[in-house]
């Protein structure tokens, strides 16, 4: 059995990720707000320090796998503190956690990302540049220009800026050269007490109209099943991938624009990694 921490633990996928890695006899060391157990507001300098430090005081220097399960829904005036929660509140922890991640030699890390990233218009491209090299201020400052839809396009901005973070990393040698895989499971709207909210609240009648083909919301223990996969051996050979879960939404709006060709201004990429691959020993003997 593993040890694994799992943040965002007091409530919705991460409560139901949590309960279902205990059910099947690991450990689990839970990170939220309240009601688990450490407690650490991620949106802080000090609250993800903390966090980062009780983990690896209960973990000891080894940690079979991590699920990154903490984050905030879009609102209005809030874009800052989205920001921070989604991005800081995962890349500063799989920073700080990684050399115990790395211990284990064989550890998995999901993180939870969100179908906003591929439909949601108008997120500012700079804004997620910025997100991704860590000029929060900056991206703020862009996201707000969104007048009157800055919330959702802040969380959209926070899950791109995310997703492509876990992508750059997954395949280098400090991750997935050190046994970690890193990936990304991106569902649509989940009936978590975030959307129950949602629901009940004036935008509910939006949230209903959402397109989504299969007409029904995920349920959290539904998105615990395929992080539960995703911390298997079943996902040895998954490495930097982002798995969609959101009763088709994507494949609706976006049909054909995945999978795509590889671009040329790829290629030098493609034979560079093929040059460099055999001379560090990257390539699997058949």
């Amino acid at each position: 059995m593993g040890t694994y921490v799992v943040t965002g633990a007091a409530s919705g996928i991460g409560r139901a990720s949590a309960d279902r890695l205990r059910a099947d006899g690991h450990r689990v060391i839970g990170v939220d707000l309240r009601d688990t157990d450490v407690t650490a507001d991620l949106s802080t300098d000090d609250g993800r320090r903390a966090a980062i430090d009780a983990v690896i005081a209960e973990a000891g220097v080894r940690l079979d796998g991590a699920v990154m399960a903490a984050g905030l829904g879009p609102a209005k005036g809030r874009e800052r503190l989205i920001v921070d929660v989604n991005v800081l509140g995962v890349t500063e922890l799989l920073d700080g956690l990684r050399p115990a991640l790395a211990a284990s030699g064989n550890a998995k890390v999901v993180v939870l990302g969100s179908n906003s990233t591929t439909t949601t218009p108008m997120v500012p491209r700079r804004a997620v540049r910025r997100l991704v090299d860590g000029d929060l201020d900056g991206a703020v400052r862009q996201i707000r220009r969104r007048a009157g839809i800055s919330g959702p396009v802040a969380y959209a901005a926070s899950k791109i800026a995310v997703t492509r973070w876990c992508r750059i990393r997954a395949v280098t040698d400090d991750w997935a050269g050190a046994g970690i895989r890193l990936n990304v499971l991106a569902p649509g709207p989940v009936l978590t007490p975030l959307l129950q909210a949602q629901l009940e609240s004036s935008t509910g009648s939006q949230v209903r109209s959402f397109p989504m083909p299969i007409r029904e919301f995920g349920t959290p223990g539904q998105l615990a099943e395929w992080i539960t996969m995703l911390l298997s051996p079943a996902a040895n050979s998954t490495v930097g991938s982002v798995i969609v879960v959101d009763g088709g939404t994507d494949a609706l709006i976006r049909p054909r624009d995945w999978p795509r060709s590889l671009p040329i201004r790829a290629v030098p990429r493609l034979l560079w990694a093929m040059y460099r691959a055999p001379r560090e020993g990257r390539v699997a003997q058949y």
